[in-house]
């Protein structure tokens, strides 16, 4: 008796075919690395020019400017509901401006971060 297990391999999410010819595979993963540096090369020439490179005093303040937004944030949904009562559309707006500040502040940090640990830009380290 024999039992039949499958073993699947996830990378990424990118389409990886699995019936092809060995050559074949190697000559597309040679594209798609062509692919990727052509991508790699991409981010590094513009971010460089546009970013040019972080340092910690940059991730300090786009951290402290994630903070105060989420502090807001809360502290402003906290107030609101204080009463008990139902939020009027205006404060649900507001509320979503904050979070939506919040979230945006968030994302270049972690997009900063990324492009640091890619490579696209570099890292400073603060002068001591």
């Amino acid at each position: 008796m024999a039992i039949m297990t499958s073993s699947t391999r996830r990378t990424g999410d990118h389409f990886e075919p699995s019936d092809v010819d060995p050559q074949v595979q190697r000559r597309l993963r040679g594209y798609l690395e062509q692919i990727d540096y052509t991508a790699f090369a991409s981010n590094k020439a513009v971010l460089g020019a546009t970013v040019a490179h972080a340092d910690a005093e940059r991730f300090q303040r786009l951290a402290v400017a994630a903070a105060t937004a989420r502090a807001k944030w809360v502290a402003e949904a906290a107030s609101m509901t204080e009463a008990g009562t139902t939020l009027s559309e205006a404060q649900v707006a507001r509320l979503a401006h904050l979070r939506a500040t919040y979230e945006e502040l968030s994302a270049v940090y972690e997009a900063t971060r990324r492009m640091v640990e890619r490579g696209y830009i570099a890292y400073r380290p603060s002068q001591a």
